[in-house]
C-alpha cells in the first residue's frame, strides 16, 4: 500500500497566503522524512481554498528539495492550459527527477478562470477529451501534430522526449480526476488510472472502479492493464490519541476554511452554485476517512483498500491549519500508521 499526502496550500481564516504556501512546502518535506510514498499538489486560481496556482511549478520546487518521494499534481486543470505546454513541463520534470513525477489532470469547474485565461466555457464543457488525447500523445510519441476542433498545428518534434528517462516507464504517469460516469469512461478507454475525490465513500469508489474496468475491457484494454491500474483515493487524515480529539481538531478549523474558500469561487457565466454546508461536510469527511487513533486510521485505510481494490492514497494532512500540528500529523502517519500497512 502506498500512502501519500494531499497538499492544497489552504489559506485558513486569519492566515496570509505566504503562510499557507510555507506550510505546504514544509509538509511535503516532512512527508519524505516520515517515509510517505508521495505528495500530491492541488491547483486553484483566485481563491483562498488553495493558494497554489501552478501545481507543476510547486512540483518542480519539491522535486528539487527531495530525493526519494514521488510528487504529483492533483490536479493540473487542463482546460486552462495548453496540452503541449503542460506536456513539455511534465516531460522536463519526469526526465530531471529520475521518473518521480506524476501528472494528474482534471476538468476543473465552470469558474472565472476560463475567462481570465481565454479558453472559454467550451474548453470546460466540450474540449477536455481533445486536450487529454493531445497531452497523452505528446508524452508518448516522438513527434506530434494536431487537427482537432481546438488545436491545429503541423507535426513538431517532442523535445525533451520523456521516453529517454532512465526509468522503466516510457513517460510520466498520467492520472485523470473522475467525478462522473462520463469521466470514468474517458479515463478507462485510454487506460488511464483515476483520482477519486474525498467527497465519496468506499461504496461509490468501488462502483466507479467497476465501471472503469467495464469500459476498459470494452475498449480492448488488456487484463494486465486493468489489473495494474494504479487508481488513487483522496481522503483526509488526522491522527490523535483519541478519535474525539482528532475530529474536534478538524471541526474547529476546516469549516472556516471551507466557507471562506468555496464562497470565493465565481462562475464564468453566472450560473447558480450549490454549496455544501461546511460543518456537515467536515463531519462527513471525518466519518469517511482515517480520522482518529493510529489503529483506527490503519483499519480505515485497510478497509478502503479491501472494499475498492485501491492501494494508493492521497491524504489531506493540513486540516488543522497549523504548521506544527500538520508536521506532527505527517510524522505520526509515517511512524504509527504506515508500518502496519506494509
Amino acid at each position: 500500500m502506498r500512502v501519500g499526502s494531499f497538499v492544497l496550500a489552504a489559506q485558513f481564516p486569519g492566515q496570509g497566503q505566504g503562510e499557507a504556501l510555507h506550510r505546504a512546502v514544509r509538509s511535503a518535506e516532512v512527508a519524505e522524512e516520515a517515509g510517505l510514498d508521495s505528495v500530491w499538489l492541488a491547483e486553484h486560481h483566485f481563491v483562498p481554498y488553495g493558494t497554489c496556482p501552478s501545481a507543476v511549478t510547486l512540483a518542480a520546487l519539491l522535486l528539487g528539495r527531495t530525493r526519494r518521494i514521488r510528487v504529483g499534481t492533483a490536479v493540473s486543470v487542463l482546460p486552462t492550459a495548453h496540452p503541449v505546454a503542460l506536456g513539455e513541463q511534465a516531460a522536463l520534470l519526469h526526465l530531471t527527477s529520475g521518473g518521480r513525477f506524476s501528472l494528474g489532470v482534471g476538468r476543473g469547474g465552470p469558474w472565472v478562470d476560463l475567462e481570465v485565461f481565454g479558453s472559454g466555457l467550451e474548453a470546460y464543457e466540450q474540449g477536455f477529451p481533445e486536450s487529454l488525447d493531445l497531452l497523452v500523445r505528446w508524452l508518448r510519441e516522438p513527434a506530434v501534430g494536431a487537427d482537432g476542433e481546438r488545436y491545429r498545428f503541423r507535426d513538431v518534434p517532442v523535445v525533451p522526449r520523456p521516453s529517454e528517462a532512465l526509468t522503466e516507464t516510457q513517460g510520466p504517469e498520467v492520472i485523470v480526476a473522475c467525478t462522473s460516469p462520463a469521466s470514468v469512461r474517458l479515463a478507462a478507454e485510454r487506460g488511464l488510472p483515476m483520482l477519486l475525490g474525498m467527497h465519496v465513500g468506499d461504496e461509490e469508489k468501488a462502483e466507479m472502479i467497476a465501471l472503469w474496468r467495464q469500459h476498459a475491457r470494452a475498449a480492448g484494454r488488456s487484463a494486465e492493464e486493468i489489473r495494474g491500474a494504479g487508481h488513487v483515493s483522496a481522503g483526509v487524515c488526522q491522527i490523535a490519541d483519541r478519535r474525539i480529539d482528532a475530529v474536534e481538531t478538524l471541526v474547529k478549523a476546516m469549516p472556516g476554511w471551507l466557507k471562506q474558500g468555496l464562497d470565493a469561487h465565481v462562475t464564468v457565466d453566472g450560473r447558480a452554485r450549490s454549496m455544501r454546508d461546511p460543518v456537515a461536510y467536515t463531519e462527513l469527511l471525518c466519518g469517511l476517512h482515517p480520522v482518529g487513533t493510529p489503529r483506527l486510521c490503519v483499519d480505515r485505510l485497510a478497509a478502503t483498500s479491501e472494499r475498492t481494490g485501491i492501494s494508493r492514497f492521497a491524504l489531506l494532512v493540513e486540516g488543522s491549519g497549523d504548521l506544527a500540528a500538520t508536521e506532527e500529523n505527517v510524522r505520526r502517519l509515517g511512524s504509527e500508521v504506515l508500518p502496519h500497512l506494509r
